[in-house]
């Protein structure tokens, strides 16, 4: 565990290589929170719909949030975002004139409910 989403705006789709991004976010989380490598699960998914305030200008967003186990300590919870917004800045780039919104969520997940299953074929 953990399971990590990065949400981000159309416009930066061609900017920046999502896997190279998902191993640095997977390989930090191993670092920062004690991850196994292969339990660290990262979903890209481009949102076509994002306004911020009255729509005006040019915006784009990355928003990452993981999903972790209880027992991580807030310092731990928050050096991870910390780690992900600095490889946010090294990996995404805007078009010039457009302003880049990241943030960044860190989150438990209910081990009561909680279940999880791989299969191969």
């Amino acid at each position: 565990m953990p399971q990590i989403s990065v949400d981000y705006s159309p416009s930066l789709a061609g900017s920046f290589d999502r896997r190279a991004l998902g191993v640095a976010i997977n390989r930090l989380a191993v670092g920062t929170i004690d991850a196994k490598p292969e339990a660290c699960k990262t979903l890209f998914r481009q949102n076509d719909d994002f306004v911020v305030g009255e729509g005006e200008g040019a915006v784009a967003q990355v928003y990452v949030e993981f999903q972790i186990f209880p027992g991580r300590t807030p310092e731990a919870k928050a050096a991870l975002s910390e780690g992900v917004l600095a490889l946010l800045a090294e990996h995404v780039a805007p078009a010039p004139g457009t302003r880049l919104h990241t943030a960044v969520n860190v989150s438990d997940i209910d081990r009561g409910s909680y279940r999880s299953a791989s299969a191969e074929g």
